[in-house]
């Protein structure tokens, strides 16, 4: 593993879509603002602030986004992310051409290029010569911001990352972290890996969980529940592919099973994302229903109706995770890194309450709740 560089944080991105625009907006937003920042999760982790991260390398397959400065790629079509910052002259990381291999489904092939992938005709870059970039780069941390169902890619890229001595984020529904196959692999390594999908900032899941957890502190019994999301961005509309939505229901369902006392039959639970609605672009909007009984059986139930702007709802969690692996690094830990993994993650490799995997993070990280500010 190699020394650390200094005080940036020198990261690599794996797909370059909404998630990746929220992420390098909010570095050259939290830049500009310092500790003015809105929302940031935790201002200081471990010493390391938000601006602390530095993109130093970049692969997607679109064309509209390879062989440009990653502060131009992320504004570029099909990513329709709300620009919160638009300021991007600090980020001027190229974006290389990656491997399509399973990234670029066949039902996003046949859809308007305005709302979908159009993959660039230039040679797509082997593993060795993704290695050959992380390494040139000096990258420490590679962050993977794939589509959903991108198995293939993703593990191209895990392994593209242990060959170069890279800590791996994994941000979606395939499991690395929380997969001991790869965990170990990770460990022999000597690199950290954190994941996986993560546990939006205020979002569908961590408020489902977050009720279900209130009606068990409160003997509800919980007969049955459901999450029901839609939204306009590519990442709903790949998931419109029902073949590859199987991890990401598995990913979400299991968040909220853990926070319950008693888990539900499978066909008293269903949680996932269910419609593709083109012009919600960005926004996602979840629905999420409890039924249940009080005391002597007297029946109750719960809507919500939550709407978000989907991708820096995960940055948010991505700018933190980041930089615990930085941390982890630092420290020589090896494999999943499940204290870090708890807080941030839907399917770690341990689910926790949100209440103590919040401490086992600032634990990790050696801060105080209020040196953090969180």
């Amino acid at each position: 593993m190699s020394t650390p560089t200094g005080g940036r944080i020198r990261t690599a991105i794996v797909g370059v879509g909404n998630c990746a625009s929220s992420l390098v907006q909010a570095i050259s937003y939290c830049r500009a603002k310092g500790p003015e920042a809105i929302g940031v999760s935790f201002p200081v982790l471990g010493g390391y602030r938000p601006e602390d991260i530095e993109i130093v390398a970049a692969f997607d397959v679109d064309r509209r986004k390879v062989n440009r400065p990653v502060g131009e790629a992320v504004l570029a079509d099909p990513n329709c992310t709300e620009v919160f910052w638009d300021s991007l002259d600090d980020q001027p990381a190229p974006v290389r051409r990656g491997p399509d291999l399973d990234g670029v489904s066949a039902y996003m092939r046949n859809q308007p290029p305005e709302v979908s992938f159009v993959p660039s005709d230039d040679t797509p870059l082997t593993q060795d010569e993704i290695v050959a970039v992380l390494k040139e780069a000096q990258a420490e941390v590679l962050i993977v911001f794939l589509p959903v169902g991108s198995v293939q890619a993703v593990e191209c890229y895990a392994q593209c990352a242990l060959d170069a001595g890279c800590a791996v984020v994994n941000g979606i529904p395939i499991f690395l972290a929380s997969n001991p196959t790869w965990a170990k692999k990770f460990e022999a390594a000597g690199l950290p890996i954190l994941g996986d999908d993560f546990k939006a900032q205020f979002g569908a899941t961590i408020v489902h969980r977050a009720l279900a957890h209130l009606a068990d502190l409160r003997g509800v019994k919980i007969d049955r529940t459901y999450q029901l999301n839609v939204g306009g961005n590519t990442d709903f509309m790949n998931m419109m592919d029902m073949d590859r939505l199987a991890l990401k229901r598995e990913s979400k369902t299991e968040a909220v099973q853990s926070a319950m006392d008693a888990r539900l039959a499978d066909g008293d639970i269903r949680i996932g994302p269910s419609d593709y609605v083109p012009w919600l672009d960005d926004r996602k909007v979840a629905y999420v229903r409890l039924e249940g009984r009080l005391l002597g059986g007297a029946k109750t139930s719960m809507e919500v109706r939550l709407e978000v702007e989907d991708s820096p709802n995960a940055a948010a969690m991505a700018i933190s995770a980041i930089r615990c692996a930085r941390i982890a690094r630092e420290r020589g830990i090896k494999g999943a890194v499940a204290d870090a993994s708890a807080f941030l993650f839907k399917h770690p490799p341990v689910q926790l309450d949100d209440s103590e995997a919040h401490d086992l993070l600032l634990a990790f990280t050696g801060d105080a709740p209020e040196d953090a500010g969180a």
